[in-house]
């Protein structure tokens, strides 16, 4: 079974973090939420979320995986500690999926790991990006190991784009899902 750690910080878009993580349990991967400075996480939107253990208990190489949840609050702080770079960083080294949606993208580009990539996040926030680089519009984007969504929106997209890089069959899944969609 694959493990995913999914990194939360005061902040997180709820829905982000809920609904991803949700899907990712749904398909039978082990999910470990990390709170970076707590385990009691207050949400973008004032709702309290918990994390299960520390980051700094977390190392790289128990996971297959990171989603970095966006909400503005939660990505600055993210972008804003050398732990999750490190984190990010170190979990791209090793092989591993790296995925952020919304906001959170700028935390993979100031580690350094859009650079040449194709990705998409939240519009607007360029400024946190190195000069040069663009993103797309799409809900979704795969780039080799690195997987981005676009914003709260997006979040079934990046799911599926998420779970099928860490070898998912999400079809039935989906299907179950939006049965009168």
């Amino acid at each position: 079974m694959k493990k995913i750690v999914i990194i939360l910080a005061d902040g997180a878009e709820e829905t982000e973090f809920i609904a991803v993580g949700d899907v990712l349990r749904r398909l039978s991967f082990e999910v470990t939420v990390a709170g970076l400075a707590g385990l009691d996480v207050t949400g973008a939107h004032g709702f309290g979320l918990k994390a299960e253990r520390l980051l700094a208990e977390c190392a790289p190489e128990e996971f297959d995986a990171v989603f970095l949840p966006g909400g503005m609050g939660g990505a600055l702080a993210m972008y804003e500690s050398a732990a999750v770079l490190d984190f990010v960083r170190a979990m791209e080294r090793g092989g591993k999926i790296v995925s952020a949606i919304c906001a959170a993208p700028m935390v993979l580009a100031k580690a350094g790991l859009l650079e040449g990539k194709k990705f998409t996040m939240y519009p607007g926030l360029d400024e946190y990006l190195p000069a040069g680089y663009r993103y797309d519009s799409a809900m979704a984007v795969q780039d080799g190991r690195i997987v981005t969504g676009k914003g709260p929106g997006a979040v079934f997209a990046f799911a599926k784009v998420l779970a099928g890089a860490l070898g998912a069959e999400t079809d039935a899944l989906y299907a179950a899902m939006f049965v009168n969609a």
